[in-house]
């Protein structure tokens, strides 16, 4: 009881630089005292704790006083909350019981050790270099803190008379409180290989699986279908469900690239209404990668967030949209009359991805040559090997619709498709959320986006990525990165997998606005990938009007 009498009477002391103390001083008060007796450099209070009640303290076993250290900080918390409700955020002066939570950072560390006590954080802003402490929340402490931040900052003002110069120097400290939540999002989905040719086989469960575990007698599903795809598989789709029981409500869906706009999502949202999907129950989006990116835009919206299974139908969705966690749509602005190109969208993980290349087999071979496209650029900036391998077979994989039987044996085909996949998911994994915009995997993206906007252009992406990446190799050519043998060998290749390499509307102008539009996208640097080697790349963000002109000039020397 006397412990606790001067504890409360020790605290309730004027709050002044001379006679000041704070919980963190008050432990080591009584520590000073259990292990010495009252020290020095306390001794101007010395009278405050007699030396009956040293001896009382000097008697405890250690777990007694640690229990007593605890609980006299935990009433000490409770008093500082009430007078942290009176913080501003003005500038005020620094008191000690500011300056020791932010800087006595030893003393922090050493509550911490004796009995259960909270360890504050420390920690500088980067950004404006404010002092800050984080105390954790009891009922989170791994989420949520209650922060305390302490800013210095200094004004000099300089007043010149007849006699002499005066500088005057202020020294302001801000402070001010509030809270800190992190939570990190659990992202994890798995990019499912079908055995080929399977997906809607009734003895395959793969696709009912995937639209989740439901209550015994709910009996119904939602799908989004590409309308290409309705065409050629919506009755094997129905089928499939409905051999299993199941009642199949089906969207269907355009998936050109001019259909890629709100409006589509709008209407993907309403038959989302309509049928009343639950919140937890995933839909499936089977398409190519215009309608991967429609669905999961919808499936973001929808409820805040529902889960959805993508189901990609053609080579450049295998290998790209469905990897990855970005949707969006195109956007046409009002005040600038302009439309952008996937300017509108979110990252948003599906639930799960299931790849059945015999899709590809009902493509033609424009469509099989555009995904090619994205698959060359992850050769160039990623892997030789796989390079080697397009190089080698593209031409006949084109040409068969990747049905070779000799390549298919020889496991050819399925590994370009799983290179393809790895080197994308290698690159996207660790930067889902694009915290790096340095990305190799922007490759072909920097000038493509312009020449596919281009009204009236018949240009597909892979065919767009495809120009763009030519037109950086010449770049880096000119730089010196490359020899012109590594030049030709790539344009060979290109040649071969039937893809453009040069388009009428690369001109100077679209090809400066394309690194101006770069410039604002990744965050104030044109950030270019431009590859050093086959396999290999790096990322500039030095190119110039002038340098630019020269490269479309060397382009028009190659046969195209």
């Amino acid at each position: 009881f006397l412990l606790i009498k001067y504890f409360h009477h020790f605290q309730q002391l004027p709050y002044n630089t001379n006679n000041y103390h704070s919980p963190t001083m008050t432990i080591k008060a009584v520590r000073s005292i259990s292990s010495f007796g009252v020290s020095t450099n306390e001794s101007k209070n010395s009278s405050i704790i007699p030396k009956s009640v040293s001896e009382i303290w000097e008697s405890l076993t250690p777990d007694v006083r640690a229990a007593l250290i605890a609980s006299e900080l935990k009433v000490d918390n409770k008093k500082s909350s009430s007078t942290d409700n009176s913080e501003s955020n003005t500038p005020t002066v620094l008191s000690r019981s500011s300056s020791d939570a932010f800087f006595d950072q030893n003393s922090s560390i050493e509550s911490s050790k004796e009995g259960d006590l909270t360890e504050v954080i420390h920690e500088k802003c980067p950004v404006s270099g404010a002092n800050i402490a984080l105390t954790p929340l009891e009922r989170a402490p791994k989420n949520v803190f209650a922060f305390k931040k302490t800013h210095h900052s200094t004004k000099s003002e300089v007043t010149k008379t007849s006699s002499a110069t005066v500088t005057t120097t202020t020294k302001v400290v801000s402070t001010s409180r509030g809270w800190r939540n992190i939570f990190s999002l659990p992202i994890s989905y798995d990019v499912n290989m079908v055995a080929h040719g399977t997906l809607f086989d009734v003895t395959n469960s793969q696709l009912l699986v995937s639209t989740g575990v439901h209550p015994e007698g709910y009996n119904t599903r939602f799908a989004v279908v590409d309308g290409e795809v309705e065409k050629l598989y919506g009755k094997e789709i129905r089928e499939y469900f409905g051999a299993k029981g199941i009642e199949l409500t089906v969207c269907v869906v355009n998936g050109g690239e001019a259909d890629k706009r709100p409006q589509a999502v709008d209407y993907i949202l309403d038959e989302l209404c309509a049928y009343k999907l639950r919140r937890r129950e995933p839909f499936l989006a089977i398409g190519g990668g215009c309608v991967l990116d429609i669905a999961g835009m919808a499936a973001c919206l929808y409820r805040r967030g529902v889960p959805f299974v993508r189901v990609p139908t053609t080579l450049l969705a295998i290998v790209d949209a469905s990897v990855g966690v970005k949707n969006g749509v195109d956007y046409c602005c009002a005040v600038t009359d302009e439309t952008y190109k996937n300017r509108v969208g979110s990252f948003y993980a599906p639930s799960a991805c299931l790849l059945d290349p015999a899709f590809i087999a009902s493509q033609d071979s424009r469509n099989i040559s555009n995904g090619f496209g994205e698959i060359l650029k992850l050769a160039l900036v990623r892997s030789s090997d796989l390079f080697d391998l397009l190089e080698a077979h593209g031409r006949t994989l084109v040409d068969t619709r990747f049905e070779d039987k000799a390549l298919n044996q020889a496991g050819v085909s399925s590994r370009i498709i799983d290179l393809s996949i790895q080197i994308m998911l290698e690159e996207l994994g660790p930067n889902l959320w694009e915290s790096k915009l340095d990305r190799c995997v922007d490759y072909g993206h920097t000038f493509s986006k312009l020449l596919e906007m281009v009204p009236g252009a018949d240009i597909m992406h892979g065919e767009a990525v495809n120009v763009d990446g030519f037109f950086c190799a010449v770049i880096s050519y000119l730089r010196g990165y490359i020899d012109m043998d590594t030049v030709n060998r790539i344009f060979a290749c290109m040649k071969s997998l039937s893809l453009p390499t040069n388009s009428s509307d690369l001109k100077l102008d679209l090809a400066w606005q394309s690194c101006k539009d770069a410039i604002e996208h990744r965050h104030g640097e044109q950030r270019i990938p431009l590859i050093t080697e086959i396999g290999e790349s790096i990322c500039v963000s030095d190119i110039t009007e002038e340098e630019l002109e020269r490269a479309l000039a060397l382009m028009e020397k190659f046969d195209h």
